[in-house]
């Protein structure tokens, strides 16, 4: 699910069935109910709350509703295959995409609609990931938007994108621990932490470490967020789908 920057509205998938229920955070009230008939799942809203983006998992077509009218004014797509993890960058402008069967990730226009490029890693087995069925299950901006960081489960590795261009181009991977399922990055960009466990420094590329319980055993996580607090209070969060943050 996804909220509001205002923290007034919650846009809930009913977990790959066909709606989202839209929600007044405070009292729980169901405001809408928005019927995709796409498998509602995967769910963002953007930087300044004036849209959120429905993908389900029986579509190929990004959703786009309104969060003043909580009206779809917008559909992107088709895209090359049922959408997974997804991101958007700060302006709104683009959205990038995993999709089943892809090693890679597509990019499609926000304004216009339209699938705009298809990006394969080159050099790398797809192969069987042994979890979520998907090659690339994980994407995110880093907050500047200058990278674009996305996941490879069979060859347990991110790939590393200039974002600066398009379609985006490869850099480098980071070999990690296990297979990664999410990407996110810590509110000052200095910091990547995939779902593996491993912490990386964005601008050396470097594994600092790797997460561990209280007994030393590997931690992993899917549903990582930074929130940073003054005294007791919470001031800011992360976003766990690596949106950018450029504009």
């Amino acid at each position: 699910m996804a909220i509001t920057p205002d923290g007034k509205v919650i846009y809930l998938p009913s977990l790959e069935k066909d709606h989202w229920h839209v929600v007044e955070a405070q009292t729980g009230e169901v405001l809408k109910k928005l019927v995709t008939n796409s498998g509602s799942h995967n769910t963002v809203i953007g930087l300044d709350g004036r849209f959120a983006y429905l993908a389900g998992l029986k579509s190929p077509v990004l959703r786009v509703a309104d969060t003043s009218t909580h009206e779809i004014v917008k559909e992107v797509g088709p895209f090359g295959n049922v959408i997974r993890p997804f991101t958007v960058n700060g302006a709104q402008n683009r959205c990038y995409v995993d999709v089943n069967e892809l090693l890679g990730f597509e990019v499609g226009d926000l304004g216009t609609g339209k699938l705009l490029c298809r990006v394969e890693i080159q050099g790398f087995e797809k192969g069987v990931p042994k979890r979520h069925g998907c090659p690339s299950h994980g994407i995110g901006l880093t907050p500047d938007e200058k990278e674009l960081w996305v996941a490879d489960a069979y060859n347990n590795c991110l790939h590393i994108y200039d974002n600066t261009v398009l379609p985006p181009r490869k850099l480098l991977e980071i070999k990690l621990r296990d297979q990664p399922g999410w990407i996110s990055f810590s509110i000052d960009g200095h910091f990547a932490y995939p779902s593996t466990g491993d912490v990386i420094e964005v601008k050396t590329r470097k594994i600092l470490t790797g997460l561990t319980d209280e007994k030393g055993a590997a931690v992993q996580s899917e549903k990582l967020l930074e929130i940073d607090f003054n005294g007791t209070r919470p001031i800011r969060a992360g976003s766990q789908f690596g949106l950018g943050q450029a504009s």
